[in-house]
């Protein structure tokens, strides 16, 4: 599968029950494409017992936010493990709360798709959702797509 390039998002949640003020989780992500247009359907898949995994099935809203080539650091940086907190990464990183889901869009992405969960499904060791798209924004940011391609980010040519 490393011969398949792939897009590169940053799934996005906010989880209101985590501390006095709540706190944003993020997660990148490359398994993730659209289903449907008619209704405006997503599917993400997510590995099982991930705190985003276990956060998406408290909450059903979410974020997918596009990147763009220039945000190679943002995902290496939610992709790690044993990373800093989330709570440290978002306070690093530009972005406004969504209005459907709360979950950061954050600045500089190609696009931001609000969802909410309709559907899971277990699938090995991740679990699949499939999601409705509640809202849609292209932020006018030029630029190209940030891919993942045998094992590495790379920018379209």
């Amino acid at each position: 599968m490393a011969r398949l390039a792939a897009g590169v998002v940053l799934v996005t949640a906010y989880d209101p029950e985590d501390g006095p003020r709540g706190a944003y989780v993020g997660m990148t992500a490359t398994a993730f494409v659209s289903v449907s247009l008619d209704p405006p359907l997503v599917l993400l898949s997510v590995r099982t017992g991930s705190r985003m995994d276990e956060l998406l099935e408290r909450r059903e809203v979410w974020a997918a936010n596009l990147l763009a080539e220039h945000q190679r650091q943002t995902a290496g940086r939610f992709a790690m493990k044993g990373r800093l907190s989330d709570h440290l990464l978002f306070r690093e990183l530009p972005h406004t709360p969504g209005e459907a889901a709360g979950a950061p869009l954050v600045h500089g992405a190609l696009a931001h798709l609000e969802c909410r969960t309709e559907q899971r499904h277990p699938a090995g060791d991740h679990t699949l959702l499939v999601a409705r798209v509640l809202t849609a924004e292209v932020p006018g940011v030029d630029g190209k797509p940030l891919t993942y391609y045998q094992g590495r980010y790379r920018a379209l040519r």
